[in-house]
């Protein structure tokens, strides 16, 4: 919280004192958008995954995802992950000029739980957006999640008060941003089924590439012109990623509505296959950020200058572009399984044994780039797993229940 000082300046004068801070609203900023992107992308991707399952033949005819030789279908053209939003690092570096500037009033857990109702809202409406995708199409969701993610960023830059922030960041921008990572994911899944890991691996490598520029931009922005227009100018550029998005984004097979079964989201429990996939997917998500939030400080505190560790994470999120694409490629060769138990052994072997026992400049900036290739990987081939042992009839429920559940 900002002191008693501070709140006595003037509007210029406390963003100024913000930026005289011992640390970079950038690093939080670039480290809760990691955070956030990756792990919904865990979820959203499973819809991506289970949708590809339908290109193998007749929804009444297959009932689990069988890899057989098939001629593969048409690729989509027009579909890249560039065009869709990623506004989630404003979002995030928005907490701490919250609490130095109209919201100086509230504890720093107070704060907190606008972008953490963020995080809530972005994988609960997973729950509701992979159903109406199974039964509608992109279209819908495309054109009403752009609509309210945009309005919801341009309402925060307008906001001054607690429930305002909440409301328009923490609700309405999360609520359209999920609908439109569904719609938008979802529909480039229906056309690859055999190149899937391959075609899964290069639309999430989107998302690192946002991390490496997002956090640069809006950090250039707001020195220039502050907070207020940063959060419009992001939305403006969101507004026109959106309309490429909304004109070129179809998916390839016709929407088929169906009726909401209860037991749709109660069954794969009872499937033990299911069952612990998650959990394990629980377990790695309960620890693979550890590093993205501690890295930083660690650096730091072995005498790495700040200028130097705030580049960590745009390191760590390049790294993760190549380790979403190559791994994806391999799985579908050798096996999605294999690759997976490979990369995520991988990942603790370099935590156990150069992370915490390291010293220097050198060694962390090498486990950062090795753990950022290790971690995509398991962001992009995780979902690909469930898609596997998942039946057909069943891909929007179990993609809601894991979001939700993880």
């Amino acid at each position: 919280m900002a002191s008693s000082t501070t709140s006595t300046l003037a509007p210029s004068e406390r963003w100024e004192s913000v930026h005289s801070l011992p640390y970079d609203v950038t690093t939080v900023g670039t480290k809760l958008h990691s955070l956030e992107l990756q792990s919904l992308e865990w979820h959203v991707r499973k819809k991506m995954s289970t949708e590809s399952n339908l290109v193998a033949g007749s929804e009444m005819e297959l009932r689990t995802d069988v890899e057989k030789p098939k001629s593969p279908p048409p690729e989509a053209g027009g579909i890249n992950p560039a065009d869709f939003p990623d506004g989630g690092t404003t979002a995030w570096l928005a907490v701490e000029y919250y609490q130095d500037g109209p919201l100086r009033q509230y504890t720093s857990s107070e704060v907190s739980w606008i972008p953490s109702m963020e995080v809530f809202m972005m994988f609960f409406g997973g729950l509701f957006f992979g159903k109406v995708f199974d039964s509608y199409g992109p279209r819908y969701l495309l054109l009403g999640g752009s609509f309210f993610h945009v309005f919801g960023l341009m309402m925060t830059s307008l906001s001054t008060e607690y429930y305002q922030f909440l409301l328009a960041q923490g609700v309405c921008s999360a609520l359209g941003a999920s609908a439109i990572f569904y719609a938008a994911m979802s529909s480039v899944g229906t056309w690859f089924f055999k190149k899937r890991g391959a075609a899964f691996g290069i639309m999430t490598s989107g998302s690192s590439l946002g991390g490496v520029v997002l956090p640069i931009m809006t950090t250039k922005l707001i020195k220039k012109i502050g907070f207020p227009w940063t959060m419009r100018s992001v939305a403006f550029t969101i507004l026109g990623m959106l309309i490429i998005g909304n004109l070129t984004v179809k998916s390839r097979l016709s929407p088929q509505p169906r009726r909401v079964h209860a037991m749709e989201f109660i069954r794969p429990l009872s499937e033990p296959p299911f069952l612990l996939i998650c959990i394990a997917s629980f377990m790695f998500f309960f620890g693979t950020f550890v590093p993205f939030d501690f890295v930083i400080l660690q650096a730091q505190e072995e005498g790495m200058s700040i200028n130097l560790s705030n580049y960590l994470l745009p390191m760590l999120n390049a790294a993760s572009i190549f380790g979403r694409i190559l791994p994806g490629i391999l799985g579908d060769r050798i096996g999605r399984f294999n690759v997976m138990i490979i990369t995520t052994a991988f990942s603790a072997i370099i935590v156990l044994a150069l992370w915490l026992p390291t010293h220097g400049n050198t060694p962390i900036i090498i486990f950062t780039i090795l753990y950022g290739f290790s971690s995509g990987a398991f962001v992009s081939m995780g979902p690909s797993l469930v898609a596997q042992i998942s039946p057909i009839r069943e891909i929007g429920p179990r993609d809601g229940y894991s979001a939700v559940g993880s």
